[in-house]
């Protein structure tokens, strides 16, 4: 794939040349307006930008600012006249890679772009493989159920059949995803990511299909769709389960076509991808019901991923806790500190509905309240701390006292208010709580005006 180079100078016969001379090599972009410029970059995800240090009456410097504002991955190499080289230093200190002195010298330019896309490309790389050990360091476990997914991951990582992960809230769906893409054959292509249930229904279409200027109202300017971001890469489509019927007819033919269509275009973009799902609801259950279209399913489950909750893996708490202790300590700057028998107990004798998210999250709480080198059962979030005695009390819920006689609306507009305000308005964790998806609760808040 072709690098993205963008040409900003106030001269266009400057712009003009430059673009016909490396047209053939680079995808050139030209403006002669910095703020058309950064527009540029949203638009098309530039790789490099060749900027003048003047432009009309605007500061080179400013506009360089305002680029790696917007992006600090574009490799920016300034265009200066010869008396403004110490303008240009003080550019490279400020972000530039590099500079070249204007009249412009095709032959050095040529070697300059060379060498600043193999910079670009080599520093790609490193923070690929940056990401790549941290997902390594973040997915843990040694139990028989972790080795059967380790097992799975490593025979499929180079496949590009479609995968549907499936389990409950707090898995590791996502982090199953982000090992299957950072150690396959696409690991250097992108990474593309929905929360199907998180992007309001009205906006997941152009989210995923991308759209040209002026195909609704308030598209001011075109936006290239996940589905085309993720080409040569993976696609991750997290909580599927939540995606709008209409909807899932137009992904299953995207998956059948292996082509999309922005949304006010006509034009059709040829598709490249690995598609991965993700769901923590019963598909099947949903197709008998008519929630989920057949044919989509059998599309995305082609290789199906099973992720066992805690509970059913409970051989592998104390590694996980283990590295939660030393990764909130680091994030936190605290001292080490090391966990009590009692407390070490109190958690591996928990059930955690919410999973390995719900240990973090306790672990967490722990490192951040405690004061001691070692954390003792009073540190433990309450609820956790003697779970018997308080389910015997009735502590281990919160009740909530509804007079005979209230609509069925208004009894779910005030349980879904004190569920928010039990979870202190946490929405995950009210949705978790209530068995309804994000989405869901979103509209419902909208609808009640809570």
């Amino acid at each position: 794939m072709k690098s993205k180079i963008l040409v900003i100078d106030d001269e266009e016969a400057i712009c003009a040349s430059i673009s016909f001379a490396f047209e053939d090599e680079y995808k050139m972009f030209t403006t002669t307006d910095p703020n058309r410029g950064l527009e540029i970059i949203k638009e098309k995800k530039i790789d490099i930008i060749l900027l003048d240090l003047r432009i009309g009456r605007k500061n080179g410097l400013d506009v360089l600012q305002a680029i790696k504002e917007r992006d600090p991955s574009i490799t920016v190499i300034i265009m200066t006249a010869y008396a403004s080289i110490e303008t240009s230093i003080e550019a490279i200190k400020k972000g530039a890679y590099y500079y070249i002195e204007k009249p412009i010298n095709i032959e050095k330019l040529s070697l300059l772009l060379l060498r600043a896309t193999q910079f670009k490309q080599m520093s790609s790389k490193l923070e690929k493989l940056e990401n790549n050990q941290q997902h390594n360091r973040n997915f843990l476990g040694n139990s028989k159920a972790m080795m059967t997914v380790f097992t799975m991951i490593d025979r499929i990582k180079n496949i590009d059949s479609s995968i549907l992960i499936t389990g409950e809230s707090g898995t590791g769906k996502e982090l199953v995803a982000k090992q299957i893409h950072f150690t396959g054959k696409r690991k250097d292509g992108p990474l593309e990511i929905v929360n199907c249930a998180a992007i309001p229904e009205t906006l997941l279409e152009s989210e995923l299909f991308g759209y040209e200027k002026g195909a609704f109202t308030g598209a001011t300017q075109a936006k290239e769709g996940k589905c085309v971001a993720a080409n040569g890469g993976t696609l991750f489509l997290d909580e599927i389960s939540e995606m709008p019927l209409p909807l899932q007819a137009k992904l299953l033919r995207v998956i059948q076509e292996r082509e999309v269509t922005p949304l006010g275009s006509n034009k059709k973009k040829t598709l490249d991808i690995r598609i991965i799902s993700a769901a923590n609801k019963n598909i099947e259950k949903m197709v008998q019901q008519g929630k989920f279209r057949e044919d989509l399913y059998f599309r995305l489950n082609v290789i199906p991923i099973k992720m066992p909750p805690l509970r059913d893996r409970k051989e592998d708490l104390p590694l996980l806790i283990d590295y939660f202790m030393k990764k909130y300590c680091k994030e936190m700057d605290r001292k080490k500190k090391s966990i009590s028998s009692s407390a070490r107990n109190i958690l591996l004798d928990y059930d955690y509905p919410g999973n390995v998210r719900e240990l973090g999250n306790m672990i967490e709480y722990a490192v951040a309240l405690s004061i001691d080198e070692v954390i003792d059962d009073k540190d433990l979030p309450q609820f956790v701390q003697d779970p018997i005695r308080s389910k015997a009390r009735g502590e281990d819920e919160e009740t909530i006292h509804l007079p005979v006689g209230l609509s069925m609306k208004e009894v779910e507009k005030r349980v879904i208010a004190e569920t928010l305000k039990y979870c202190n308005e946490h929405r995950q964790k009210t949705a978790q709580t209530l068995k309804i998806s994000e989405r869901s609760l979103r509209d419902k808040i909208k609808m009640y005006e809570i």
